[in-house]
């Protein structure tokens, strides 16, 4: 069959080099048993997936890409869902941990981590292609790279930054610098304070980065202490988790 035509609306960047596919694939943790591969577009990631031990499923929303999989792959019908990941109800799907896998379209990477944020409970790991830019802003802990996305994220997972890939390694090569990165969820359940009033400060911390917490946050009333006001001295891009959630505790 014809390889499938990439589509500029849909992001499409199709990898080509197939010992990096395997060493994206080799990122996943060998005891996840579930995984989703998210745009699989002409499977050079899936045809490493499907020679391990797992129950993969695809989500593409290209039917062009799916016939091409079918195809290829003999790929079970039940294996393939055709939609849209961020439309996607995941938990109608599983009822157990999932990894995640996917060489990301760049115009919805911050979304799809936005989705995984949203079913933390769900999505033990993910393994993604990024902008270059976006994978360093995500894997940042301190800087003026980190931001409201950086930090809602390092909350429940691991970043580690893993791979840089350059743009003659797609078709059609994109116009930027790519990169890999892996996400391992912590061990933390759940917040020890308000999550959405968290999510509230950093996005005032942040939105009003060139401010001191103090004037960034002046609209929330903050119980006072030595080190809230040591906290409040300094700009969001100098904060840890744990310090936003400190001044989360101290909101009357």
């Amino acid at each position: 069959m014809k390889p499938v035509k990439a589509k500029k609306y849909l992001g499409q960047h199709f990898l080509k080099d197939n010992n990096l596919a395997q060493e994206i694939t080799n990122l996943l943790n060998k005891e996840h048993q579930n995984i989703v591969e998210i745009g699989p577009g002409m499977g050079i990631l899936t045809k490493f997936l499907i020679t391990k031990k797992i129950n993969l499923k695809l989500i593409e929303i290209d039917l062009e890409s799916i016939t091409y999989l079918k195809s290829n792959f003999e790929m079970n019908e039940k294996n393939i869902i055709h939609g849209d990941f961020l439309k996607t109800d995941i938990k109608s799907y599983f009822n157990q941990k999932i990894s995640i896998i996917g060489n990301f379209p760049y115009n919805i990477s911050s979304q799809i981590l936005f989705k995984v944020y949203e079913n933390k409970d769900l999505i033990d790991e993910v393994v993604g292609m990024f902008q270059k830019e976006v994978a360093e802003r995500i894997s940042s802990t301190t800087g003026k790279k980190r931001g409201i996305l950086s930090v809602l994220i390092q909350v429940f997972y691991k970043v580690e930054y893993c791979l840089t890939i350059s743009e003659n390694s797609f078709n059609p090569p994109p116009k930027v610098k790519s990169a890999v990165i892996k996400l391992t969820r912590n061990r933390r359940r759940k917040l020890d304070c308000n999550e959405k009033l968290f999510k509230q400060i950093i996005k005032s911390a942040y939105n009003q980065r060139r401010k001191t917490l103090r004037n960034a946050l002046k609209s929330f009333n903050l119980k006072m202490n030595d080190e809230i006001n040591h906290l409040l001295t300094l700009r969001a891009e100098k904060l840890s988790v744990e310090d936003f959630i400190k001044i989360t505790k101290s909101v009357c």
